[in-house]
């Protein structure tokens, strides 16, 4: 393992089936499962495709998430622009240590077993009035446009204490910044959009308090204004553009998949386990974490020099067939499905994981009951997925039902 393994300057910009990562990671994995890797930007770093390195480096303290070692995994336009000076301060998922902990214990609060069971009354409701809308509207719908955007929507409105007609500006903002398409300009006038919009609410917030997370937060002083914008930013778009792309991508996958989907219509009793291999399965975070060793360390043999910025590609971790036995097979039964890193793993694991289960589970559950004979309105070639998205997702996906 003497030479750089030659990606074209950066990951693949595509995938050769829209369900599984690139084939060029299964035969980089096969050889050396952290392999040297030269990101977009030139820095010679390392690509974790094992699922045991990728664990080990997740939960080692000594590897940091911080901003500063930060590099382009893709090749373009964005990819030369690239300043990690531009993530905003109180973004925690790019703190490492007691800052992360002080700031993710803030949040964390936020998060209780009363306000997630609150939360799942309030999606079932909307996830069901979206789902009779369909059908009283009649054949055909987008899934993406009429229920899992909307859906996931009003769960980060509800979570923050957006207001709800608010939507349509952080959607619209929060797709042009996640689209590898948009230029660089644009994707920062869109994030400097969302800042914006979220300052704004902080000092509504400030004025008169409601019962969510933001009005908390800014209540117990602990945070300056920059950081509480900071962090709420990043907990909006992963929240949002996330469970919508999880959402709209699963039942995709299901629609593709007749024999699975008839395994879940059987026995929804199963649904927790399916949900799982779902998330295991699609790894909607495409384009991997980062995390940069902070002093030389081994991890599996190999040596990761201190700045040597390892990106951990969790979608191919998650089809490693060392951890997953046949792991490119989509089993809704799998018995260990609940054992993959699509939401992160160790001290920087998704802070909303619960929540997006409860949007996944009562999700698929509304859609599959409301709609029995649910089908693609469309043959799957005509149906982009993935395309310069950021999070593996589907736009579009038309859908029908009845004759």
């Amino acid at each position: 393992m003497t030479e750089t393994i030659h990606l074209g300057n950066g990951l693949p910009p595509t995938r050769e089936r829209p369900l599984d990562p690139s084939d060029v990671l299964a035969q980089i994995r096969a050889q050396a499962p952290i392999a040297p890797f030269t990101f977009a930007d030139g820095h010679a770093g390392w690509l974790v495709t094992g699922y045991a390195q990728a664990k080990a480096i997740l939960t080692d303290p000594r590897f940091s998430a911080r901003a500063e070692y930060s590099h382009p995994a893709i090749a373009g336009e964005r990819a030369q622009s690239f300043n990690p000076a531009d993530y905003p301060p109180g973004m925690f998922s790019k703190m490492d240590g007691e800052e992360h902990s002080r700031f993710r214990k803030l949040f964390a609060g936020q998060f209780t077993a009363r306000r997630i069971n609150e939360l799942t009354d309030r999606i079932t409701e909307v996830a069901e009035g979206h789902a009779k809308a369909m059908l009283a509207a009649g054949p055909p719908a987008d899934l993406t446009t009429d229920f899992a955007v909307p859906v996931s929507s009003m769960v980060i409105c509800e979570l923050l204490g957006v207001p709800y007609e608010d939507r349509d500006r952080f959607e619209k903002d929060t797709a042009t910044f996640l689209n590898h398409a948009s230029s660089y300009e644009d994707s920062k006038t869109a994030i400097g959009s969302i800042y914006m919009f979220l300052a704004e609410l902080v000092q509504r917030r400030a004025a008169d308090p409601a019962d969510d997370v933001l009005s908390a937060v800014v209540a117990s002083g602990e945070l300056s204004a920059p950081e509480v914008i900071g962090a709420c930013l990043g907990m909006l778009i992963a929240g949002f553009e996330g469970s919508a792309s999880q959402l709209a991508l699963g039942m995709y996958t299901l629609l593709t998949n007749p024999e699975q989907q008839a395994v879940l219509r059987a026995d929804e009793s199963i649904m927790d386990n399916a949900v799982e291999e779902l998330l295991r399965y699609l790894s909607v975070v495409k384009d991997g974490t980062q995390r940069c060793p902070v002093e030389d360390l081994e991890i599996d043999g190999v040596l990761l020099k201190k700045g040597e910025t390892a990106l951990v590609h969790v979608a191919a971790a998650n089809r490693d067939p060392a951890r997953f036995a046949d792991p490119d097979r989509l089993d809704l039964r799998r018995t260990d499905a609940a054992g993959h890193l699509a939401l992160g793993y160790g001290p920087h694991i998704c802070l909303g994981q619960q929540l997006a289960r409860v949007q996944m589970r009562v999700g698929y559950g509304t859609l599959l009951r409301t709609f029995p004979d649910l089908r693609l309105a469309k043959p799957v070639a005509e149906i982009p997925v993935g395309v310069g998205m950021a999070l593996q997702g589907v736009r579009n996906l038309p859908v029908t039902w009845g004759r």
